[in-house]
């Protein structure tokens, strides 16, 4: 269950639709301010910043923009520094272009990969560098590399300034529906595991893209609370904080709890899935008899495992309360209990070590209960 594999959250196609103009608006915007005070005549670097910087989360923006900013600033230094030294092949003559553009061209390409990698940040180098500098190294106009700082540094304010203001997401309501949809998708997925394994059947799903974004989804939704409660309380005197942009709305009761509670079990209940998979890749297939007596020609024998369905369902019923906000003490007595009379029924190491994530769930969910008031 390759649950550390990045699977990209797919927004509505209003989300979409909205991403695409505020895209657009930022694009535009600069490109005609640019137009308006004669840097150039196609100033495409005014325009490049919103395709560059905008992302779903609009409020990362400023960070992306300083980046950039400053990339382009580096790479416009390195690129004119360099064609000072060594002038374009564009100024050589005819039987030394050749050489000249070679000299010019790794000495640019030298500079700007040493600037990239000495910018280092975020665990990325800063490619914008390396990208101002080929771009001016190919343009060598007069005038260019200043135009390009200009219609780039126009862009980035207006991306930064304009960006937050066009549809701005409530990032509360985003960290809501995430939990709906975990809450929803862990009790399918619980579900079909607990149906395979009363039926003696493979008790693992296996579509590990959808069980990626499951146990992704929990973690999403907690990062996109933590950013809105940062915002709610920005740093810095009251002058500035009056100037910070505030969360559209309030964080109904109890939502930052259930979201750690969701993160929590996301790590366990993976853990579980794994284990699962190894219980079922290592058991000898078989042929168990059910309760009634019949045999099952299919899946592994492994009491262990069947005994465990009402465990998994007990253990989905009690974190989905928890999760919807609701009182999940008699759910969890009965989860703890079946917990108890597995352990009983199977105590060795290797049922101890498949019984481990639903056993640190529960604790999750308890230590969830006591922060309740």
């Amino acid at each position: 269950m390759p649950g550390s594999v990045a699977v990209p959250h797919n927004p509505p196609p209003r989300a979409r639709l909205r991403s695409a103009t505020r895209l657009a608006v930022c694009a535009a915007v600069p490109w005609f301010l640019c137009l308006w005070w004669g840097t150039s005549t196609v100033p495409v670097p005014a325009a490049l910043p919103a395709v560059l910087i905008l992302r779903e989360d609009v409020y990362a923006a400023p960070r992306l923009a300083w980046d950039r900013l400053v990339g382009v600033v580096v790479g416009v230094a390195l690129t004119t520094l360099v064609l000072h030294w060594l002038p374009p092949p564009s100024t050589a003559s005819v039987t030394s272009t050749s050489v000249a553009a070679s000299v010019s061209f790794l000495a640019v390409l030298a500079c700007g990969c040493a600037g990239m990698y000495l910018m280092y940040r975020g665990g990325a180098p800063n490619q914008q560098v390396l990208i101002t500098a080929l771009v001016i190294y190919a343009t060598a106009l007069p005038g260019y590399a200043w135009a390009r700082l200009v219609e780039s540094a126009v862009g980035i304010a207006t991306v930064v300034l304009l960006g937050p203001l066009l549809w701005p997401p409530d990032p509360y309501r985003q960290a809501a529906a995430g939990l709906d949809a975990y809450r929803g998708e862990l009790d399918g997925f619980l579900g079909t595991v607990a149906s395979r394994l009363a039926g003696g059947g493979p008790p693992t799903v296996t579509v590990p893209v959808v069980e990626a974004e499951l146990w992704r989804r929990p973690q999403t939704a907690l990062a996109s609370f933590d950013r809105a409660v940062r915002r709610a309380r920005p740093p810095g005197p009251p002058r500035l904080q009056r100037l910070h942009l505030r969360s559209p709305s309030r964080p109904p009761d109890g939502l930052g709890e259930r979201l750690r509670l969701a993160a929590r079990s996301s790590l366990t209940l993976q853990y579980f899935g794994q284990e699962l998979e190894e219980r079922a890749r290592t058991t000898v297939p078989g042929g168990c008899p059910d309760p009634g007596g019949r045999p099952d020609p299919g899946g592994p024998c492994d009491p262990a495992l069947r005994d465990l369905a009402p465990l998994v369902r007990a253990t989905a019923r009690a974190l989905d309360s928890a999760l919807r906000g609701e009182d999940c003490a008699a759910d969890l007595d009965r989860a703890r209990g079946l917990d108890l009379a597995h352990r009983a029924a199977h105590p060795t190491r290797h049922d101890a070590v498949l019984r481990a994530g639903l056993h640190l769930t529960h604790e999750a969910v308890a230590a969830h209960l006591s922060t309740r008031p």
